[in-house]
């Protein structure tokens, strides 16, 4: 089983590019790669979210210069790539198999390597990402996440405001702790290669819930009674598009929602990396439930 305490090879301190580093899932990474002695670099398109004992790389991932700049010196990289389209990271890329650092691409378990076309535009996006870091040599370790249970602190403003968090309703999964997948992330980035293999990791939670298991478990470490109420795709689209986020994240939300198939599957991969089983809903409701109050 890796064990992820010690960075393996030659270099004491490996220097680590972090991408997607301020956000609910790159904090936790950066943060436990600094507790394992790695050398951590965030690269950020906005220096306003940068906290101390990181080195930051400003810049964005869709221009050559500025990661060819944030990849000197690197070891290895976690990449989570933010677009809902492949073809501009087709220049990142080419930048990667020229640095030839290791990769950790963070996907979806919600693609089917048997489909044509995947369900939605988010899940397609991560498999043509796959592709592309496949035909470029670069060997990636590619852990495919389930849903992050961190996507609940959506639902802030309304737990705040009442007992009911209304959405659309998507399909039930395995929800996973981004905690966990942070483990895992960093287990990738600091254990060689040839101790892990290259068929990707699927990262679930263990067990299968859907929004209104979810909300529920949320009341339960608040002492409150909440419940879900689903609305329909126009009313979800109209709300989500006057709360300001670009229509075309709306309309892939909206798709995920419609189309995404509901999956029944929990792993023990998260196990496998980490050395722990992965942890419950219910834990980091418990855990994060000072933020809803």
């Amino acid at each position: 089983m890796p064990d992820a305490t010690r960075p393996t090879g030659s270099r004491c301190r490996p220097s680590i590019l972090v991408t997607g580093a301020t956000g609910n899932l790159g904090r936790e990474v950066v943060d436990r790669l600094r507790a394992h002695g790695a050398r951590v670099r965030g690269l950020v398109r906005d220096p306003a979210g940068t906290r101390p004992g990181v080195e930051w790389a400003v810049g964005d991932l869709t221009h050559p210069a500025a990661v060819r700049a944030a990849l000197v010196g690197i070891d290895a990289v976690f990449l989570i790539w933010p677009l809902l389209d492949s073809t501009p990271a087709r220049d990142l890329v080419a930048e990667l198999a020229t640095a030839a650092p290791r990769v950790v691409y963070l996907s979806s378990t919600a693609i089917d390597d048997e489909a044509a076309r995947q369900s939605d535009p988010i899940v397609q996006v991560h498999a043509d990402m796959e592709a592309l870091l496949r035909d470029a040599g670069l060997r990636p370790i590619v852990l495919r996440s389930d849903t992050l249970t961190s996507n609940a602190r959506g639902w802030i403003p309304q737990v705040r405001a009442g007992d009911v968090v209304s959405g659309p309703d998507i399909a039930r999964t395995a929800v996973v702790d981004e905690r966990d997948v942070a483990d895992a992330a960093v287990a990738a980035l600091l254990v060689h290669h040839n101790r892990l293999g290259h068929a990707p990791y699927l990262l679930t939670g263990p067990e299968v819930l859907g929004r209104a298991d979810q909300v529920a478990l949320l009341g339960v470490a608040l002492r409150r009674r909440l419940r879900f109420q689903a609305v329909t795709a126009d009313l979800a689209r109209s709300r989500m598009l006057a709360d300001g986020r670009p229509e075309q994240l709306v309309e892939a939300l909206i798709a995920a929602s419609l189309r995404r198939p509901e999956s029944n599957r929990t792993t023990d991969h998260i196990e496998r990396l980490t050395g722990r089983p992965a942890g419950t809903f219910a834990r980091w409701a418990m855990d994060h439930a000072v933020e809803f109050s």
